[in-house]
């Protein structure tokens, strides 16, 4: 479960709770695991900043953590022009394999209005680790509440540039969809779905769906 990447800033102002724990099965091909992420979301006069730490938990026989992951991004508002922000993001990891590279991200943040929901939306420059060249990145994040706030529907899609073994790029989609129901104040229990396209180790279309639990603090 990555970015969320995930994910994202997942409501921005629109939502007053400010950190959560959540913990996944994966019902995955070959995963059938457990990931917890926490998740921290606070604004301030400047902007605002968001970050995540995933951890699966796939050890082969102890089934102890064997992956963690996080992501950090600072947002700062632009004051001459509504709703425009500048951005600073890291990503980095590592698995009991080896780490998985870090990435540095700039760019600009939007939020599009299409009626019926806002799309927060990032533009990005993407320095990875050991790439021969620089790539792109745009994320789009959503919230979305129904039934008096009892179904929160939520998520992000990433889509970037990553290197060819043969040479050039290639383009890379990461998304997951989620759906809680809102327990009480502090407890939801839900689903994601992470469909993926290129994302390694996998080649082609993915989609791989989990069973969780958050709790907001």
């Amino acid at each position: 479960m990555f970015k969320y990447a995930v994910f994202l800033i997942l409501i921005l102002q629109s939502l007053a709770l400010s950190q959560n724990l959540q913990l996944h099965y994966d019902f995955g091909q070959g995963r059938h695991y457990f990931t917890s992420t926490i998740e921290m979301f606070k604004p301030d006069e400047y902007g605002s900043t968001f970050f995540f730490v995933d951890m699966d938990y796939d050890n082969p026989g102890s089934k102890s953590m064997s992956l963690g992951y996080w992501e950090f991004a600072r947002y700062v508002n632009l004051s001459f022009v509504r709703d425009l922000s500048v951005t600073v993001q890291y990503n980095d990891g590592a698995t009991i394999w080896g780490p998985i590279g870090s990435v540095w991200l700039g760019g600009f943040s939007y939020p599009i209005n299409l009626g019926f929901i806002t799309i927060n939306t990032d533009f990005l420059y993407a320095h990875f680790e050991h790439a021969r060249s620089p790539d792109y990145q745009m994320t789009f994040v959503w919230f979305k509440s129904f039934l008096k706030d009892k179904i929160h529907l939520m998520g992000y899609m990433d889509i970037w540039s990553r290197d060819k073994s043969e040479g050039g790029k290639k383009p890379v989609l990461q998304a997951e969809p989620q759906i809680w129901y809102v327990l009480n104040n502090h407890l939801r229990v839900g689903s994601e779905i992470e469909i993926s396209r290129n994302f390694l180790p996998f080649k082609g279309w993915k989609a791989m769906p989990t069973l969780g639990l958050k709790w907001v603090f």
